[in-house]
């Protein structure tokens, strides 16, 4: 079975998190996840955290911290998964690759469709909260 090792950020603001809709035409379609993507053959889980937020949502993480990984099997793959808070970034939010992107509280996420790899780290994020982030929604 294939294998990947990705990495994914929690980004907070004023006590919400930032969550990305996969757009129509990608794998999980309509599935919300958070932000993040594959780590490079030689690439430490850091470089690819800053790297993929670049990539995709036009922001350079400045203060982070590595929380939990994940491994979750999917029918025809294998995820690791290592998350990250994130709690300051420099850039404007742009999400670049198609995604619809929002700031969720813990209850509002609990009814939104996540993928199955997150939906553990979305039920654990009621017991997690970083409210005095420096940026505005």
């Amino acid at each position: 079975m294939k294998h990947i090792t990705v990495v994914a950020g929690i980004v907070w603001n004023k006590g919400r998190f930032l969550a990305a809709k996969r757009p129509e035409g990608k794998p999980f379609a309509g599935f919300w996840e958070f932000p993040g993507g594959k780590i490079e053959p030689g690439e430490s889980a850091d470089h690819a955290l800053v790297r993929e937020f670049a990539e995709e949502m036009n922001i350079i993480p400045t203060a982070w911290e590595y929380w939990r990984e994940v491994r979750h099997e999917y029918p025809e793959l294998t995820v690791t998964l290592h998350f990250f808070h994130i709690t300051d970034y420099s850039g404007d939010l742009l999400p670049l690759e198609g995604h619809e992107i929002g700031w969720f509280t813990h209850a509002q996420a609990m009814s939104m469709p996540f993928l199955e790899a997150d939906i553990a780290i979305v039920d654990d994020l009621q017991h997690v909260q970083y409210a005095a982030q420096a940026q505005e929604a």
